[in-house]
């Protein structure tokens, strides 16, 4: 907003509301923003978007991300989104993707795991899409969950028992909170994985691909701006990323007892030595 030319605590202030991964106090959270009649609400994380859905239909919404915003049904198309809902939308095949590359990591892959949380709505959606083309490509994919830190090393221990190869760190907020026991879990149990965010990287993660998450945040500033000076939110069209990066930890991959193979060292924006 600063680089917008706004002044926090002059030209607007910020009513922050963290539900710290507790899914089940967004109601709560949301009630009160719509009470205080705020002017916009900023949706920091995808599971809050049905709440605050459904809790007001006429103060502006902004996705700071979402995973699939048309098939959720937050809006009519990213192009025309009508309703009181814009913002970011992360591409939805970008988990394809992940596994693409995982097989280039580990040439001999035969079954994945997409980690998840079973409170975010939108994971299911996730699971099928990346199970087709798993299917396609020969590689058995499951499904694993977790939503509170206690949850965490259950997962781990299943992914074991289920004889993964590797897995898919799937998007949601609880999981960026708890990006370094996930890291070392990962170490722990040998498994190679990768994610979307390279947020997660510098806490040990092994391997990232997409758009930087404060990169979605950043570009809800825009559309706070547009709304702020009058802009209907349901008439801003929704923005996916046009640009991807790729971020490997060479650290972490040595302590997995890992070699990275040239091509996917060659295609990396980062590598963390």
């Amino acid at each position: 907003m600063s680089e917008l030319g706004y002044i926090e605590g002059k030209d607007f202030v910020v009513e922050w509301r963290f539900a710290d991964g507790k899914y089940e106090r967004f109601p709560e959270l949301a009630a009160e923003l719509v009470s205080m009649k705020v002017d916009v609400i900023v949706a920091g994380t995808p599971p809050a978007i049905p709440v605050l859905k459904k809790a007001t239909s006429t103060i502006p919404i902004v996705m700071g991300i979402a995973l699939d915003p048309v098939a959720s049904g937050f809006v009519a198309s990213l192009s025309r989104p009508g309703g009181n809902i814009t913002g970011l939308a992360a591409t939805s095949d970008i988990n394809v993707k992940h596994l693409d590359l995982l097989k280039l990591l580990l040439p001999k892959l035969s079954r994945v795991a997409l980690l998840v949380n079973p409170e975010n709505a939108g994971h299911g959606a996730v699971v099928k899409m990346v199970q087709t083309a798993g299917s396609a490509a020969r590689v058995d994919i499951v499904s694993v969950g977790a939503s509170t830190p206690t949850d965490l090393p259950s997962a781990f221990a299943s992914m074991n028992r289920q004889s993964v190869d590797a897995f898919i760190l799937v998007t949601d907020g609880f999981f960026l909170t708890q990006r370094r026991p996930i890291a070392e879990l990962a170490v722990k149990h040998r498994l190679p994985w990768i994610v979307g965010y390279r947020e997660y990287m510098e806490l040990g993660g092994l391997m990232s691909y997409g758009q930087p998450l404060s990169e979605f945040y950043r570009r809800t500033a825009a559309y706070v701006d547009r709304i702020l000076k009058g802009a209907r939110a349901g008439e801003l069209p929704v923005e996916q990323p046009t640009e991807y990066e790729m971020v490997i930890n060479l650290k972490t991959a040595k302590t997995l007892g890992l070699t990275i193979p040239q091509s996917l060292l060659l295609r990396a924006d980062q590598v963390i030595e």
